[in-house]
């Protein structure tokens, strides 16, 4: 009897919809939880407008209503318990089969290494497959979908930052790590980069530096300015993918940018890929425009659209970081 192989599908398969997180905590939007929301609901917006259906996630009653008078009423509101909005690493990971069978994979999850521990966030992802009508299957280990970026080709990416951190998983080593993303999720090769971004609250999150955004092609910024802060972050990525074997397409980045005195992990690469369109997260720099036009020669099958999203990045991410798609079966 031959084993089944489940994979996880790249983002640019088709998908049936996306889940994205709405904003509701005070505390973790001080004086823009507003202007949060309302930069989510474009997000969820765009998407729905662009004909595929949206599931946007709210906390309760209050926050409902909210949702409901910044958003369309083709978008979809489902109340769960949740903390943080971020469903990218909360979420389901769905693999597929290849033939029409899809499971949901749920890992542990320790709030990014002890840092962001919420109610609700290690229950959603769960909650979201069963609702979906999908097996949910644990995998004994932590990890965060922010983590990893796949091609489809059984080709992962990901930084040693947050997969190696002793905040995760201490007693596991690269090769085990490895394993595990063989045996979980249908990855057998895995291209290690170094750092994340810095000042990124989840140990280095890959969706914040490189996106495959075809099989062996790997979009990595360019360093916007001598002042850039990820300059020697964005080169150290590039070298290695090169090294790998990998096409690299460049894209700018937002360049320095800052909330007083904090320099904040801006990135245009935490955009979401969905069925028709790419959403790409921009936030009042002067490279805004460069980084959307950069990532719209990269999906010519799509519409590229920057929405602004520096609101949503007080709370520690973007536009990706806060959605999961369900891929089409």
């Amino acid at each position: 009897m031959t084993e089944t192989t489940w994979r996880m599908p790249p983002e640019w398969h088709p998908q049936d919809w996306i889940w994205i997180g709405f904003p509701h905590d005070a505390d973790e939007w001080p004086g823009v939880l507003a202007q949060a929301q309302e930069e989510i609901a474009a997000f969820a917006n765009a998407v729905a407008e662009s004909g595929q259906e949206v599931r946007l996630v709210v906390r309760d009653a209050a926050n409902e209503m909210r949702a409901r008078q910044l958003v369309t009423a083709s978008v979809r509101l489902e109340r769960r318990t949740y903390g943080d909005i971020w469903l990218r690493d909360t979420g389901p990971l769905v693999v597929s089969d290849g033939s029409g069978n899809r499971v949901a994979r749920r890992f542990g999850f320790n709030g990014w290494g002890g840092k962001y521990i919420m109610d609700g966030d290690q229950t959603i992802g769960a909650r979201l497959a069963d609702d979906a009508g999908l097996a949910v299957e644990s995998a004994p280990w932590i990890l965060e979908g922010g983590a990893l970026d796949g091609d489809g080709t059984g080709l992962v990416v990901t930084t040693e930052q947050c997969l190696l951190n002793p905040n995760r998983n201490p007693d596991m080593t690269r090769a085990e790590i490895e394993q595990r993303l063989r045996a979980d999720l249908g990855f057998n090769r895995v291209l290690w980069l170094g750092d994340g971004l810095l000042n990124d609250h989840t140990d280095g999150h890959v969706d914040n530096l490189a996106r495959f955004v075809s099989p062996g092609r790997l979009a990595v910024p360019v360093a916007s300015g001598a002042d850039d802060p990820n300059l020697a972050i964005y080169d150290d990525a590039r070298t290695r993918a090169r090294d790998f074997g990998l096409e690299i397409a460049d894209v700018p980045s937002p360049g320095l940018m800052t909330s007083g005195d904090f320099i904040e992990p801006a990135s245009y690469m935490n955009f979401a890929v969905t069925t028709h369109l790419v959403v790409v997260p921009i936030y009042g720099s002067i490279h805004d425009d460069d980084g959307v036009a950069a990532v719209a020669q990269l999906f010519p099958d799509r519409q590229v659209i920057g929405i602004r999203a520096d609101a949503v990045l007080a709370g520690g991410g973007s536009f990706h970081c806060a959605s999961q798609q369900m891929p089409a079966a």
